[in-house]
């Protein structure tokens, strides 16, 4: 049902409709114009208003009950089949109480059915818009008709019948004019006849003007919201973000174009989710191998995940990490953390599954790791073109025992110079280490992890990231527990 300015727009179109009609046939027919004004108006505001009342019944059953596809052909059918209907009854009326001529009453309908033509297309438009913001609040869309009546056709039809409207009422004001001229011509000045009837072109021209661009006004609203619709979901396509939808509500060109813009979105969609699911799942592979020749487990690389994660959405609203640490930027963190230690696959066994402390030249190949995955990810993200959560996983996998105070590997990068990345996993997988049972090492407690964790802050880690780790120590509680190695 329609309401509030939806109610309005059709009661302004009446009540000028009723003003128009009334002006129209006293220009047009001289029987008409020998009428009183109350034999004028009485008829045509009881028919007027009977239409209108009328209306909400057959715009509720015939168009509101209708299927979304049909509602604005519908609409526009009903609304002028009311005005045809007007015009027709009005000219019983005439013919019946004042015993008008045939011709008379074609000039009567006419008349309505050229406002009607107009009004029909303007609320067959206002129609249009709110079924779009209906369809579009709850998220649904029809599919186009593959033949449908184009908007070439509807434009040359619309143009077509303006201009035999426009000739009709315009022969019919010269006819009646002629007459008043023959009829005047000797007791009247030839400057006020003019005057006279330049008047009645203008009022007229200007009328059926006024109409051509509501109807016009109308059109361009319902094209830009199409086209806002089209656009937002266009540049949100482009910007990676693929929930969106063209809101698909008319049967012609803009509905095909949305409805196949929609059809390329979801393609696009179950695409970079399987393109996405392939990533993941290499990636889990990968660190699965470099577990699989160490002595650590495979929960090392969930816990580890959720830690770099934890800390991440702790520190995306502090000043120095918030410019880095956006959503995607952390999902994708999530998803490289486990190459970490990729590079543990280019460790000989001998030194990689060594049940004891490692002796200075073992531990200096053992370091080796950090660059060999750092190389061996920048391979393949050359060959990939950049990708993201590549260059992310190269960062980690080089850096991650680099140290806040310039001691660590392979560069002894200090302070801000090491990337955030490597920053957030080497708190996360020193962490994970110091609470995990080794060969050559009982598991710590979680009091004593922190203990150690704390008293690196500033020397092996970045303070902010340690204050981080204080902040969200139950969450890493609860990470250690859910991702156990007894599990």
């Amino acid at each position: 049902m329609e309401r509030g300015p939806m109610r309005v727009r059709p009661a302004l179109h009446y009540l000028v409709t009723l003003i128009l009609i009334g002006i129209y046939g006293v220009q047009v027919c001289p029987f008409i114009d020998a009428l009183t004004p109350v034999q004028l108006a009485l008829p045509l505001l009881i028919i007027v208003s009977f239409q209108f009342l009328l209306r909400h019944i057959v715009i509720d059953r015939l168009v509101n009950g209708a299927s979304y596809k049909l509602q604005v052909t519908r609409s526009f059918q009903a609304e002028w089949a009311l005005f045809l209907f007007s015009g027709i009854l009005l000219t019983a009326v005439n013919s019946l109480h004042y015993d008008f001529p045939v011709e008379s009453g074609l000039k009567m309908i006419l008349g309505f059915a050229t406002l009607g033509f107009f009004v029909s297309t303007d609320l067959a438009l206002v129609h249009e818009r709110r079924l779009a913001l209906l369809m579009e609040s709850r998220q649904i869309a029809f599919t186009p008709d593959e033949r449908y009546f184009p908007l070439v056709g509807k434009f040359a039809l619309f143009a077509v019948l303006s201009s035999l409207f426009l000739i009709g009422t315009f022969f019919l004001l010269i006819n009646k004019d002629l007459e008043w001229l023959s009829r005047v011509g000797q007791t009247m000045p030839v400057s006020e006849a003019q005057r006279s009837v330049l008047g009645e072109f203008v009022f007229v021209g200007g009328v059926l003007l006024g109409y051509m661009l509501v109807v016009i006004r109308s059109y361009a609203h319902n094209l830009k919201h199409f086209f806002n619709s089209e656009n937002r979901v266009l540049a949100d396509a482009t910007a990676g973000k693929l929930d969106g939808a063209v809101t698909v509500s008319t049967n012609d060109e803009f509905g095909v174009m949305g409805h196949h813009t929609n059809v390329m979105i979801k393609t696009l969609c179950q695409q970079t989710e399987e393109l996405q699911r392939t990533q993941d799942v290499t990636i889990l592979s990968l660190a699965s191998l470099a577990e699989a020749r160490d002595n650590e487990t495979g929960a090392h690389i969930l816990r580890t995940q959720g830690y770099v994660r934890a800390l991440a959405n702790e520190l995306r609203e502090h000043p120095r990490f918030s410019d880095q640490l956006d959503e995607r930027t952390i999902e994708l963190l999530y998803k490289s953390a486990p190459l970490h230690d990729i590079g543990k696959v280019g460790i000989p066994d001998s030194i990689l599954l060594k049940p004891g402390k490692l002796d200075d030249e073992e531990f200096r190949i053992m370091k080796r790791h950090a660059e060999i995955g750092g190389d061996a990810l920048a391979v393949a993200e050359k060959e990939l073109g950049g990708s993201s959560f590549l260059s992310f996983a190269r960062e980690i996998a080089t850096t991650h025992h680099e140290k806040w105070d310039g001691s660590g590997y392979p560069k002894g990068l200090r302070g801000d110079d090491i990337p955030v990345s490597g920053r957030l996993m080497a708190v996360a997988d020193v962490f994970d280490a110091l609470i995990s049972k080794r060969v050559y090492k009982p598991a710590f407690s979680h009091e004593k992890a922190m203990e150690i964790i704390q008293e690196g802050r500033g020397q092996h880690f970045d303070p902010d990231v340690v204050d981080a780790l204080l902040r969200v120590e139950d969450e890493f509680k609860a990470i250690a527990v859910r991702y156990g190695d007894q599990a």
